[in-house]
């Protein structure tokens, strides 16, 4: 059973920058596609980024140019970079693969001030 851990949240001002971590329990090598959703409080779960076997990537329209996601295959970790933040980027945001099943991480809470 795989297990995701997230790091890397915490409170930012407006225009600011996190680095999210997410640390997979197995050999990220054969998973095709590794996701960073994101959950605002009243609001549903939406796919932020995503990253495939062959390392193209995929955002939301809302985070196109600000975020960046990337993998690290050797060390099992998935990245999300996250530049020039908004308080409407303001989420619990989980780390999230597709094996024999969708797996999820506990979340990590970003919040964003204005």
């Amino acid at each position: 059973q795989v297990q995701l851990v997230e790091s890397g949240g915490g409170l930012v001002q407006a225009g600011g920058s996190l680095r999210l971590s997410c640390a997979v329990s197995r050999s990220t090598f054969s998973i095709n596609a590794m996701d960073w959703f994101r959950q605002a409080p009243g609001k549903q779960r939406e796919l932020v980024a995503r990253i495939n076997r062959d390392y193209s990537t995929n955002y939301a329209d809302s985070v196109l140019g600000r975020f960046t996601i990337s993998r690290d295959t050797a060390k099992n970790i998935v990245y999300l970079q996250m530049d020039s933040l908004q308080p409407e980027d303001t989420a619990v945001y989980y780390c999230s693969v597709v094996t024999s099943y969708r797996a999820w991480g506990q979340g990590t809470q970003v919040t964003v001030s204005s």
